[in-house]
């Protein structure tokens, strides 16, 4: 997700940070709002700056419903609620309509093949999410060397589609592994939680869709 989010802002211009009034603007509870923000297009953060704190009171904005990132739990948005905040944790919520790819725990991009990677899919609307990959080592990427796989998610028809691979660079995986989890308001489930894929995909390059 992070990884994507960088190579968005390379190549697309995407703002990483954003404070809550930029996506919700039509909320005037998050006109006023400085202390949280939107990292990417689906995880809201509530930084703890107050010393000794162990909760705080946050503001989940109108429209789409929010998911504890750690729990899975459900909350409707519109509401302001005090969440607990332990010493290893920054409270962090996703919406509703998202799509978080995340892969195994690496301490520099080089250390081993992404692979698999689990799929998180935040059911309650429609949700796309484009995952970015290249070299990871070197400035390649600026010479187009790169590939992009976007994943969609139907709400209705309760469909995931991961699109035909574009762009190529050298070494990159031709077969992938997507463990794909659904996260809903009666199937809660944390990020950080040994939780069981709903379905797996091999992958090979071209596009390929399931019900879930």
């Amino acid at each position: 997700y992070t990884y994507s989010l960088a190579g968005h802002a390379y190549h697309h211009d995407y703002t990483l940070l954003r404070g809550l009034v930029m996506d919700f603007a039509a909320d005037k509870n998050t006109w006023a709002i400085g202390d949280q923000f939107m990292f990417g297009p689906s995880l809201l953060v509530a930084p703890v700056y107050t010393y000794k704190a162990s909760a705080r009171s946050l503001y989940l904005p109108a429209g789409p419903g929010w998911y504890d990132l750690y729990t899975g739990k459900y909350l409707e948005g519109g509401q302001t609620i005090n969440q607990e905040a332990v010493y290893e944790r920054v409270p962090v919520f996703v919406k509703a309509g998202s799509i978080l790819p995340t892969g195994p725990a690496m301490q520099f991009t080089s250390e081993k093949a992404a692979d698999p990677l689990t799929i998180y899919v935040y059911s309650g609307a429609d949700a796309s999410f484009t995952l970015y990959e290249d070299e990871g080592t070197n400035y390649n990427y600026e010479k187009g060397k790169f590939t992009e796989i976007t994943f969609n998610w139907k709400e209705s028809s309760r469909s995931f589609t991961v699109s035909d691979r574009k762009g190529a660079f050298t070494g990159m995986l031709q077969k992938r592994v997507f463990r794909i989890v659904l996260i809903a308001p009666g199937t809660a489930a944390g990020i950080d939680q040994e939780t069981k894929p709903v379905s797996v995909i091999q992958y090979k390059g071209q596009k390929a869709s399931i019900k879930l």
